[in-house]
């Protein structure tokens, strides 16, 4: 078929779900399936993690509406909404909002009494990464405003940016720990969480009442973790051969051809830069990839299936990048074929 191929262990991902909710003591498991769950498919991996997560997250409310259609469980949006539709649309879908900042309260609770609803939110709160959060003193004046019984709010979180380093680990729960603390005096008990992948690698002391793994739940570590503990690889990519030939004359593909290139024959692989690999290469490839096709420099069978990614981790080195990148990447126009499910 001219469609790549991207087969997913549906086994897998619920083996790396378990490995890490043991790591980390047992604690709720909020499993990360923004960005189509890493180039995977939301909808099939929450199904396939339903007796594993005790809740899903998302990044945007549109990815939290299509979940929701196949997903009965509490999904939690990482991205504040930032516009009134947003709001309604995620209160509709009884998605869990982040607040990071008087204004995104503020947008929950207009919406709620204009439309007699309820928002239900967790905080996100700055210890560091300064991508979305509440900062201290902006912390402390939000909680002495003027609250609302529309929006409900559950939890409270924050993000651990450099998750290998004992001391900004250290620095980070210190001040996650006093926002929580002013946070409960406020709102009672909420579900206090701050370790993702490596953060649950990190240690268990900083599991508190749930952990959100995104790219460990696919077979991969974060920077520093590499060893740390031994997960399955969930999804390979396959693409067909298109043609096979005995070099003739000329170049291959957009570039020359050397005499060892050529020796072997070659063949037209059905993957390209739109398939969402590197125009660099790195998957056999004699020169810069085209849009949809690549040389290979040995003639193969047409009709075959070569296999064109396996590990990410070792073809986002080879382009200087990283795993996420290549995952989300990877299955653009593949079709996904599930199997261990």
């Amino acid at each position: 078929m001219q469609e790549n191929k991207a087969v997913v262990r549906l086994d897998a991902i619920r083996s790396n779900a378990e490995i890490l909710r043991k790591h980390c003591g047992a604690k709720k498991l909020c499993a990360v399936v923004k960005a189509d769950a890493y180039g995977h498919g939301a909808a099939e991996v929450a199904g396939a993690l339903s007796g594993e997560a005790d809740m899903f997250a998302v990044a945007l409310v549109s990815e939290g509406e299509a979940l929701r259609l196949s997903c009965a469980k509490d999904i939690l949006v990482l991205v504040p909404p930032l516009t009134e539709s947003e709001a309604l649309r995620g209160m509709t879908s009884d998605l869990i909002f982040s607040v990071g900042d008087a204004e995104d309260y503020a947008l929950l609770r207009r919406t709620a009494e204009k439309y007699g609803t309820v928002a239900r939110c967790h905080l996100k709160v700055n210890t560091g990464m300064n991508r979305f959060g509440f900062d201290g003193d902006a912390f402390r004046s939000f909680l002495r405003g003027g609250l609302s019984d529309r929006v409900c709010v559950e939890g409270i979180y924050s993000h651990f940016y450099l998750p290998n380093d004992a001391t900004v680990v250290g620095e980070q729960f210190g001040l996650f720990s006093d926002f929580a603390e002013e946070a409960e005096r406020v709102f009672g008990d909420l579900i206090k969480h701050v370790s993702a992948t490596g953060g649950i690698l990190y240690g268990k002391e900083y599991a508190l009442d749930m952990v959100r793994p995104g790219i460990g739940l696919y077979g991969y570590l974060p920077a520093g973790f590499e060893g740390a503990l031994s997960l399955r690889k969930a999804m390979r990519v396959y693409a067909s051969v298109v043609s096979s030939r005995e070099y003739a004359f000329g170049g291959a593909g957009y570039g020359k051809l050397s005499n060892a290139d050529a020796k072997n024959g070659l063949s037209a692989v059905r993957c390209g830069y739109a398939d969402g690999f590197f125009r660099g290469g790195g998957i056999g490839n004699v020169n810069s990839l085209c849009m949809d096709a690549f040389i290979y420099s040995q003639k193969l069978e047409k009709y075959e299936e070569l296999c064109i990614l396996s590990d990410a981790d070792e073809y986002a080195r080879k382009n200087g990048t990283i795993s996420y990148e290549v995952l989300v990447h990877a299955g653009r126009r593949a079709e996904k074929i599930y199997v261990g499910g």
